[in-house]
């Protein structure tokens, strides 16, 4: 038994309605995620940018990633990225800190910015960009804001804060948190974790979780309301 045409067609419609806001809750959730498979408290580490292309249409062609300096690391190197030109923006910090060999360090780098020589980041594709840095600080977690630059000239900032209980925002800043590790290291980063909690929240606190689940409620009341509606209309036309 099939559906009449016109109740057919409504139902593609809503179909196809509900793919196009799926689609886009997907692409909404690729938030700019940070990681370190080695950074602890007082010591060194590599910690990982994952930086996905969110736009259709244009490629991403620039990353500017804030440096903490309230707690600065007093020694922070590159790892070249093949097609990208990378600099480094120093600030004077007040009062100074002591390295590790007793010196005293008087700057630290404050931004750190990766720029596309071309062609930059293609939509539907991601780069990870990497730095070496220490001591890390034993605050807890670092935040990093990070503005993703476009090559049509639109721009993603990436700098609001998550709040524990909340909602994530919109446009998280990256975090990289530590955790205590049970075989008794003071901490050890938990930031593979944080961006699963990123992904899971996108999909249920974010507006982009909102108008997935959304776009699958009102799948299932038209395609309901068009069958009731057509089974009806049998029934008046039989009697």
């Amino acid at each position: 038994m099939s559906l009449p045409r016109p109740l057919a067609r409504l139902a593609v419609i809503v179909l196809a309605a509900s793919l196009a806001v799926l689609a886009s809750a997907g692409l909404a959730s690729a938030h700019v995620g940070v990681s370190s498979p080695d950074a602890t408290p007082g010591g060194y580490g590599k910690v990982t940018f994952r930086v996905p292309n969110e736009s259709d249409t244009a490629s991403t062609v620039r990353i500017r990633i804030q440096i903490p300096t309230d707690e600065p690391l007093a020694s922070v190197s590159l790892m070249p990225v093949p097609g990208w030109t990378a600099t480094l923006t120093r600030t004077p910090l007040d009062p100074p800190v002591t390295d590790d060999d007793g010196n005293q360090v008087t700057e630290a780098v404050s931004v750190v910015e990766f720029a596309a020589d071309a062609g930059g980041i293609a939509p539907g594709e991601f780069q990870e960009f990497s730095l070496s840095g220490g001591p890390v600080p034993d605050t807890g977690s670092l935040t990093f804001p990070v503005v993703q630059s476009y090559s049509d000239g639109n721009e993603s900032a990436w700098i609001e804060p998550s709040v524990d209980g909340q909602a994530e925002p919109e446009h998280p800043a990256p975090v990289l948190s530590f955790e205590a590790d049970p075989a008794g290291d003071p901490a050890t980063p938990s930031a593979a974790a944080t961006d699963a909690t990123h992904e899971h929240a996108a999909t249920t606190d974010s507006p982009a979780g909102l108008a997935l689940l959304l776009s699958v409620l009102a799948l299932l009341v038209a395609m309901g309301g068009a069958v009731l509606g057509w089974r009806a209309t049998r029934r008046t036309v039989s009697s």
